[in-house]
């Protein structure tokens, strides 16, 4: 037989001390719904314009072939698409663009800024994309989409970076995945090199990397140099982003 059930259940002692909260699997930001933000999506799409602008119109000076094997005009595509989905999901309050992805476009797009004003901006013969044997001239299209693609956008990248985007969101882990992209175009720049004539003035496109006057050794010398450059500045951008005040409260 079993025991009668009781009629009165005796009070249990109270839990001494705060109740015990188990960690949430989730992060409560990831719940949060973001919200249309108008101002960041002109923002996002001007740049994306600028972007867009300064490669169409350098394609308009000088050969396609030639100007699309550029790194710079690469980064300046990958930029204008980026901020061109990220100005929509602003303006339609959806979920930002993966971090990974962001901030692997603004690596390419510093490096190919700094790489430009460093090393090339004051070279002679002066530096072109289109191939030009005169100086550009300043205000004037081949200078214009220079300073376009390696000044003006680079630098609205960044404040959006630093202005609009929500801190701590890049991870160190992230870093090395980065440099697959620099190290593919390593590989297509030098089979692109191989493949034209030796005569043709535009067989190496820049003038660190050119095998025909360096040598292979010096060339993937400064390569291996960039590359280790590239990781540095993107470590760098990782810990300025856990150390950064976070502009924003919500995801934009």
């Amino acid at each position: 037989m079993t025991a009668p059930i009781p009629r009165e259940i005796p009070d249990l002692p109270a839990v001494p001390g705060p109740p015990l909260l188990l960690p949430a699997p989730v992060p409560a930001t990831a719940v949060v719904a973001p919200v249309r933000r108008p101002m960041v999506a002109l923002f996002r799409f001007l740049t994306a314009l600028a972007a867009a602008g300064g490669v169409a119109l350098e394609l308009l000076l000088g050969s396609p072939a030639r100007t699309l094997s550029y790194f710079g005009i690469q980064t300046g595509i990958l930029l204008a698409i980026v901020m061109l989905m990220s100005a929509s999901r602003a303006w339609r309050a959806r979920r930002p663009l993966p971090s990974s992805v962001t901030g692997a476009t603004l690596l390419y797009v510093l490096v190919s800024a700094l790489v430009y004003h460093l090393f090339l901006a004051h070279t002679t013969p002066s530096f072109t994309m289109t191939g030009a044997t005169t100086v550009p001239e300043r205000w004037h299209g081949s200078w214009a989409t220079l300073q376009i693609l390696h000044t003006l956008t680079p630098v609205a990248a960044l404040l959006d970076w630093l202005l609009l985007t929500p801190a701590a969101r890049l991870h160190l882990r992230q870093a090395a995945a980065w440099l697959l992209y620099p190290l593919a175009y390593l590989a297509f720049y030098l089979a692109r090199a191989a493949s034209v004539a030796p005569s043709n003035p535009a067989r190496y496109l820049y003038p660190f990397l050119d095998a025909a006057t360096h040598g292979y050794r010096s060339t993937l010398a400064n390569a291996l140099l960039l590359g280790l450059a590239m990781y540095a500045l993107a470590v760098l951008l990782v810990a300025v982003d856990h150390t950064r005040p976070s502009p924003v409260r919500r995801r934009v």
